[in-house]
């Protein structure tokens, strides 16, 4: 789960060390074992891509764009210049087209660097079916980091979760809040601002509840108090007092709002039940309720059928004792009980 999570929940990476805010695109790799390229644009992307990986590059041009004008639309803002998209081919490509300084952790299959506007992705990961949403979400990085800076982790990993959808039907993260709201184990959003924990479960832990809480606030206070909100950012204010305004209301009562809403939506006894021991376990018991039921079913009808023969027995010997009105011809006598359904309606008169 842990490795899943990674692979397409991914950090931004930091600009190299002394690299100016405004880097100009870095079109060739700069390694000792330079990597031949092509390079070819659309309206908004410069990609520079290995010659083994020309084929999935180009076929990814025009999903860029696609995807660039998705993200514009839940952020809310476009993000100024042209980012340059870098594509590889395997390993060993991969980390010969890293920025300079950089050296790509094992795990990644993409990365951006927002102060440069690049993103670097392998083209194996392209042609999965997450390939896509690993895009998008390093093009939210990247889209955060051109129109502002000092953005929480928690806001940035929350939002690009939003925007790619990653948490949506997906039995691991209702598990993780569950069990994490169950156990108390939450953690203070400060506590998220500049990093997440290491451990593993913690990690799942602070990405759920990230993509949670932005997902809270867009629905509570729709997408123009969030283009207000990166605006603000991008104007050099504070997170937190840009919060306040495009808000207005403090990140402190907000997440306690928010902790009452995820405590309602996210009950721990669905974790329970869908383990295969608990389900087996409840299969049981709702098999003997439905056997012990069914013998008191049973039983109760026998009383019953029982109860009735006996009042259609008690008939016979009442109606056998009372006098009779003959008809005028001395015939049969009358029903003294007309219209009660009794097996014997009428009895003849004692000769």
């Amino acid at each position: 789960m842990f490795f899943a999570v990674l692979t397409a929940i991914l950090a931004s990476a930091p600009p190299p060390e002394g690299a100016p805010p405004e880097a100009p695109f870095v079109t060739a790799p700069r390694t000792a074992e330079p990597v031949r390229t092509v390079e070819f644009d659309t309206a908004r992307f410069h990609i520079v891509a290995s010659e083994r990986a020309e084929a999935p590059a180009r076929a990814l041009a025009p999903d860029l764009e696609t995807l660039r004008d998705e993200v514009r639309t839940l952020v809310g803002r476009d993000w100024p210049g042209t980012t340059e998209v870098r594509v590889a081919l395997g390993r060993e490509e991969y980390e010969a087209m890293a920025l300079p300084g950089s050296r790509p952790p094992g795990w990644a299959v993409a990365l951006a660097w927002p102060a440069m506007n690049v993103v670097l992705v392998d083209a194996r990961t392209i042609a999965t079916p997450e390939g896509k949403t690993t895009l998008r979400h390093e093009l939210v990085h990247i889209a955060l980091g051109r129109l502002g800076n000092d953005w929480p982790r928690w806001f940035q990993e929350g939002v690009a979760q939003m925007v790619t959808n990653e948490r949506q039907f997906r039995t691991e993260h209702y598990s993780t809040m569950a069990i994490a709201i169950a156990t108390d184990r939450l953690y203070d959003f400060e506590v998220l601002r500049d990093g997440f924990p290491e451990r593993p479960q913690d990690v799942e832990v602070a990405y759920a509840q990230s993509a949670e809480f932005v997902s809270f606030l867009f629905k509570r206070h729709g997408p123009a108090a969030f283009g207000e909100l990166i605006d603000h950012v991008g104007n050099g204010v504070i997170f937190e007092q840009a919060f306040a305004r495009a808000f207005h209301s403090s990140l402190t009562v907000e997440e306690a709002d928010f902790r009452d809403d995820v405590a309602l939506r996210y009950p721990w006894w669905p974790v329970l039940l869908g383990s295969g021991t608990a389900l087996w376990a409840l299969s049981g018991l709702l098999m003997a309720f439905a056997h012990v039921r069914r013998r008191r079913q049973v039983k109760a009808l026998r009383e019953h059928q029982k109860h009735l023969e006996q009042l259609e027995d008690t008939a016979v010997v009442l109606l056998g004792a009372l006098p009779h009105a003959a008809n005028e011809d001395g015939g049969a006598a009358v029903d003294p009980f007309p219209g009660v359904p009794w097996r014997i309606t009428a009895v003849r008169s004692a000769s």
